[in-house]
């Protein structure tokens, strides 16, 4: 039997690398459209090489999330939105629910929470499940039925991430990426680790011992330095380990029918990108998808 493949797209992470790789498109009408249309731009690329069958999009909800509840700094290096991407957020999710196009969006989480659980979902259904990022951080999400398709610096690229390329980047297994965020933190979600505890010792040690929770099992082998600082900052370990967890169980209603990806949605996506003024995109469905030539009730992907 052949598995339908299911493509997860992590909205927030290719709207901003979108917004800061290319130059400030505006439309006729003035109004800024570079991330929008790198977005689209990248998620034509993805369906092209990929010819999933079931498709959705998972955003960021705007306001707090539970994390930010757990830990006030989370983030805070961060600058705030800026309006301009902000606005064209709102007019991508217009443009794929006009298009029929499954988004999730849930209060409180974020798009990596809303990716991992239609990636849990769906993959013990036996799919094998792509999720579309360009954030490292899912990497902890990667089984044997789910991959990353890591965006790669030149939009349009990307490398399929599978357990074995996890390890060849990070130096740890999918199944360890929390622990080792626990033990060296994250300066980009400002989350601390354990003080004192950097990337090269945090592999050493979970090599040797193979979780956060076993190494403080075994503290009196450990130098006395080593020992010292991972007694000393358990506390930001632990608080580490829990924004760093992708929750995979979050509250969603999903409408299998809605996952569907075919000819009638990339037909009305087409509609909506037109619409938007984005011409040179509307050509690339034409020329890469034979909307031109491909018979009405054939399903572009099986």
């Amino acid at each position: 039997m052949v598995r339908r493949k299911f493509l997860i797209v992590d909205a927030h992470a290719l709207l901003h690398r979108a917004f800061h790789a290319l130059p400030p498109l505006t439309n006729r009408q003035g109004r800024p459209v570079g991330a929008e249309f790198g977005f689209f731009s990248i998620l034509l690329s993805a369906l092209r090489k990929i010819s999933p069958s079931l498709l959705a999009v998972c955003f960021d909800s705007p306001g707090p999330t539970f994390r930010h509840q757990a830990f006030v700094g989370y983030q805070i290096k961060r600058p705030e939105m800026d309006e301009r991407l902000a606005e064209q957020i709102k007019r991508t999710r217009e443009v794929l629910q006009k298009a029929k196009i499954a988004v999730f969006i849930k209060p409180g989480f974020e798009a990596d929470d809303l990716a991992a659980t239609l990636a849990r979902k769906e993959s013990k259904k036996g799919r094998e499940v792509l999720i579309l990022t360009g954030d490292k951080d899912l990497m902890q999400l990667v089984t044997k039925r789910v991959k990353l398709l890591l965006l790669q610096r030149q939009m349009n690229e990307f490398i399929v991430a599978d357990e074995k390329v996890v390890e060849e980047r990070l130096g740890v297994k999918p199944k360890q990426v929390i622990d080792y965020k626990a033990l060296a933190g994250d300066s980009s979600d400002n989350y601390p680790g354990v003080p004192g505890v950097g990337p090269k010792t945090a592999r050493q040690l979970l090599e040797k011992y193979g979780s956060f929770s076993a190494i403080y099992q075994h503290l009196s082998q450990l130098p006395a330095s080593l020992k010292k600082k991972l007694e000393e900052g358990r506390e930001a370990g632990e608080l580490s380990y829990q924004l760093a967890t992708i929750v995979s169980q979050v509250p969603l209603k999903v409408k299998s029918s809605s996952l569907f990806w075919n000819r009638k949605k990339l037909l009305k996506l087409k509609e909506a990108l037109k619409e938007e003024g984005f011409r040179a995109l509307v050509k690339r469905i034409d020329n890469q998808f034979g909307l031109t030539t491909a018979p009405k009730q054939q399903l572009l992907f099986k």
